[in-house]
């Protein structure tokens, strides 16, 4: 099992920024891609970003194609998730999460085995 804390949430104008931190311990973060959702409320859980277990292929909702950027620090086993231009319709609780299997893309929730606690990320019109 995979221990993830997400960091760097908070209140942001419209247009803004933020960048979110996901800090991992435990398997080897290295092998797994990674992925981040967010959770309006009263909405569904809605997949937001994603990165391969490399760091070398990246996919987004698109929603937020060309304004948030998922990325990821094999030193730190940290990932990122950049958000520009952020819009009021971005405000949820947003959540990092770990994929089940090893050396695996990652597309379906059902393909993330751990998730962290969340961190809300309000966005002021």
């Amino acid at each position: 099992q995979v221990q993830l804390v997400e960091s760097g949430g908070g209140l942001v104008q419209a247009g803004g920024s933020l960048r979110l931190s996901c800090a991992a311990s435990g398997r080897v973060f290295n092998s797994y891609s990674m992925g981040w959702f967010r959770q309006a409320p009263g909405k569904e859980r809605e997949l937001v970003a994603t990165i391969n277990w490399t760091g070398g292929r990246t996919s987004y909702a698109d929603s937020v194609k060309g304004r948030f950027t998922i990325s990821r620090d094999f030193a730190k086993t940290t990932v990122y998730l950049q958000m520009n231009s952020l819009k009021p319709e971005d405000t949820a609780v947003y959540y990092c999460a770990a994929g089940r299997i090893p050396n695996r893309t990652v597309q379906f929730l059902s393909d993330f085995a751990s998730w962290g606690q969340g961190t809300q990320v309000t966005v002021a019109s």
